[in-house]
């Protein structure tokens, strides 16, 4: 075999080591199934691992490498527990990706202050804390000449306005900015950051809607077409296998009909 035939074969994200966020469903799972069939071995994070171990065996008999680690974004100890757990099945870390993510029908002048709290909890909080887990790792990969990537999945409500959404708008709106603000802190140490916008895109998040909310969702999907979990997972692993020192920094991913 040639040396261009051994690259050609090699999967683009051979040797990297992941880990993903809200793997049980969603964006989370398409995004952890499409890393582990570029080569990547992928920590499954979530709190229903009952769901975990149904796409680690998918991944499994794809010829993947996948371990399910039960976690719960919004709880320190959980998230430290399951840190460890890591480090022992896969060693260093060299790819976060921050898929968790809860969308609640809040309107402020009904004050749920309890769904106010689940959704800073998990959309930005929970963030926070798998950054502050493996920010170590990624920086020591990029250090030892590794690519290092850590991507935040915000969302288009970061910056456009959703009636009864602007909690959830705040947290991705956050998000964004946060992301943003890493890139000054680790850039210079070659980690890339990258922060993903989709627009409307078929997920498990609507479920949550209020009824009049979720008959306005299923026009927007009848007159629009939604994008898929698939094709956001397709955008991770793109931005994620460009030579280390590209970045794709901010990358707003809408379906073609959606203005």
């Amino acid at each position: 075999m040639t040396v261009l035939q051994q690259q050609s074969s090699t999967l683009p994200l051979t040797g990297r080591h992941a880990v993903v966020t809200g793997a049980a469903s969603g964006i989370g799972a398409a995004i952890a199934e499409r890393l582990a069939a570029d080569g990547a071995s992928v920590a499954l994070l979530s709190r229903r691992t009952d769901r975990l171990d149904d796409l680690g065996a998918r991944i499994a008999a794809a010829g993947g490498t996948a371990y399910s680690v039960g976690v719960d974004v919004t709880s320190q100890e959980s998230v430290d527990r399951g840190v460890e757990v890591i480090a022992e099945r896969l060693g260093r870390v060299d790819l976060v990706v921050n898929a968790a993510g809860v969308m609640l029908a809040a309107p402020i002048q009904e004050v749920r202050a309890d769904d106010w709290s689940r959704m800073i909890d998990t959309n930005l909080t929970g963030v926070l804390r798998l950054i502050g887990a493996f920010t170590p790792d990624l920086i020591a990969a990029a250090a030892d000449g590794g690519t290092a990537d850590l991507v935040n999945i915000s969302s288009i409500g970061s910056h456009l306005v959703f009636p009864g959404y602007a909690v959830y708008g705040a947290t991705k709106a956050a998000v964004t900015q946060l992301s943003n603000a890493l890139r000054a802190d680790l850039s210079p140490l070659d980690v890339r950051v990258t922060n993903i916008e989709p627009g409307l895109t078929e997920s498990e998040l609507g479920s949550h809607m209020l009824a009049d909310q979720q008959e306005m969702l299923a026009g927007m999907i009848d007159t629009i077409g939604p994008l898929t979990a698939t094709d956001i997972a397709d955008v991770v692993a793109f931005a994620v296998s460009r030579r280390r020192e590209l970045n794709l920094r901010h990358i707003i991913a809408l379906p073609t009909r959606q203005a």
